[in-house]
C-alpha cells in the first residue's frame, strides 16, 4: 500500500492535534511527496521531547503507514535543537511539527 504524502499527513495530524485540543505549529515545511516528519513537544518548563521516523528494522509490516519513535525524551530544550539542527543537516527536505504540551500529547503511536 503506497504511504501517504508528507504534506498530506502533516496537515491531518495538524488537524487532529487542534481538534484533542493540543497546541501544535508546522514549523518547517519539507519536501511534499515523501520528507521525512519529525515533532517536538515543548513541556514548557525548559524541557522536550522529539519523535522522528521509526527504524526500518522496527516495523513489522509495510501497510503505508508512518511510524515513529522517540529520540530524545525529556531533554533539555537547547539539546534537542542541536539534534534538530543535525537531523536538518542531513536531511534538508524534512519537516518539523512543533507542540506546546505540559503533559508531552503528540498524538502518535510509537514504535518500540
Amino acid at each position: 500500500m503506497p504511504r501517504l504524502r508528507a504534506d498530506f499527513w502533516v496537515s491531518a495530524h495538524l488537524r487532529r492535534l487542534a481538534v484533542e485540543g493540543i497546541p501544535a505549529v508546522q514549523r518547517r515545511r519539507g519536501s511534499p511527496e515523501a520528507g521525512a516528519i519529525f515533532l517536538k513537544v515543548d513541556r514548557l518548563n525548559g524541557t522536550a521531547d522529539l519523535y522522528g521516523p521509526a527504524p526500518q528494522a522496527l516495523i513489522e509490516a509495510d501497510d503505508g503507514e508512518r511510524r515513529f519513535a522517540a529520540i530524545l525524551t525529556g531533554a533539555d530544550s537547547p539539546d534537542v535543537e542541536t539534534r534538530i539542527a543535525k537531523e536538518i543537516r542531513f536531511d534538508e527536505d524534512l519537516w518539523i511539527i512543533e507542540i506546546d504540551d505540559r503533559d508531552g500529547r503528540h498524538g502518535l503511536e510509537l514504535v518500540e
